[in-house]
Parts: structure tokens; C-alpha cells; sequence
């Protein structure tokens, strides 16, 4: 068992997995485009079926001209937390593989599989960077689509919000209430031995 952050896991694992959550209260801060980079830059190591890499990220920089246009796609209720953070990042997956019109192009059947995978290790490395990062599905998912035109062979899958950690006081009352670390199911909810159990 490891224990840290208010959190205890059923196995001995690595404290930076407890220590990884998704605050919404965030300083407002300004980041470096070289340090989102570097989060980014391990996000693009994940593992990949067959290293086709399906990710890719539309970010936006607190202060940056493009500021305002990223906190406008996300949903009224992440709006609210997410313009103190001190980046945006959408998750775009290619949902196939080969050349886009070629005989090669192939419907990708893990392409949002493997997107979750960078996001994993984006998240990862905010923290070990000093950061934190959310990831959000209140987004306006369609209107992202047209504000990039992003071609429909790609999947919106997500947004991120990424900033340094501030006191839940610079929340609403209803945010402030949901500011702390979540707990996770047992692990024998989620993972079986040789059966599957619909719980």
C-alpha cells in the first residue's frame, strides 16, 4: 500500500500517481511556451498501436492573442475555473491511418485509446514539473471542429487545462466544495481474474 495526498492505493505503487489530481483553482500564472512544450514533448512519447502517434494538440496561452477564443470553447461551467489557468490544450485524434485519401488510409480502431495514453503522461509530467493539469469533456466539441477546421476524419476527444496550483478560495462556493483529491473505486471493482463482472 502506498499512501499520500489524502489517498491510499490497495497495492505499492508510485506516491506520484496519488499525488496527480485535477484541481480546478489555479494562479493565473504565465508559463513559458518552452514548458508547455516539455509537457507536451512527453506526451508525444506514449505508447502507440503501431506507432502511428494519432494525437494532436491545439493549445492556447494565457496572455496570448488566442487567449480569449480558448476559454470561449470550453463549457460556461469549466469557463468559470479554467481562464485562471495558464494554458488550454485540445486533444484531437486521427481516426485513421495512412495517407488521408490514399489507398493506404484505414480506419483506426485505438486511435482515442492511444490519445488517452499521451494525456496520461501529459498529466504525469505537469506534476513533475510543478504543475497541474485537468482534463476536461465540457467542451464545445463542434464548435472547436470549426474554429481549427479540423477535417471529421479527426475526433475532438478533450481539453486540457494546465497551471499552478492556487487556494480553493479563488473559486466559487460550489467549486471550492469539490476542491480536493478524488478516491477511486476498489480495484477489485474494475479489474477480474480470467471473467468479466458488469458492475
Amino acid at each position: 500500500m502506498t499512501k499520500s495526498n489524502h489517498r491510499e492505493s490497495d497495492y505499492p505503487i508510485d506516491p506520484m500517481f496519488l499525488d496527480r489530481w485535477s484541481p480546478r483553482a489555479f494562479t493565473g500564472e504565465i508559463i513559458e511556451e518552452a514548458q508547455l512544450l516539455g509537457l507536451l514533448d512527453a506526451a508525444h512519447w506514449a505508447p502507440s498501436s503501431a506507432n502511428h502517434q494519432p494525437w494532436r494538440f491545439i493549445y492556447g496561452l494565457k496572455g496570448s492573442e488566442y487567449w480569449e477564443k480558448f476559454v470561449a470553447l470550453l463549457n460556461d461551467s469549466n469557463q468559470e475555473w479554467a481562464r485562471n489557468a495558464s494554458a488550454l490544450i485540445f486533444v484531437v485524434s486521427r481516426a485513421f491511418t495512412g495517407t488521408a485519401g490514399s489507398a493506404e488510409e484505414k480506419p483506426s480502431y485505438t486511435h482515442s485509446f492511444d490519445a488517452g495514453a499521451a494525456w496520461g503522461h501529459l498529466a504525469i509530467q505537469a506534476r513533475l514539473s510543478g504543475f497541474y493539469a485537468h482534463g476536461m469533456g465540457g467542451i464545445k466539441h463542434e464548435e472547436i471542429r470549426q474554429a481549427f477546421a479540423i477535417p471529421e476524419a479527426y475526433r475532438v476527444e478533450a481539453g486540457i487545462a494546465v497551471g499552478r496550483l492556487a487556494d480553493k478560495s479563488v473559486l466559487s462556493e460550489r467549486n471550492q466544495a469539490r476542491e480536493f483529491p478524488s478516491q477511486r473505486k476498489p480495484l477489485s471493482e474494475i479489474a477480474f481474474n480470467g471473467r468479466f463482472v458488469v458492475n
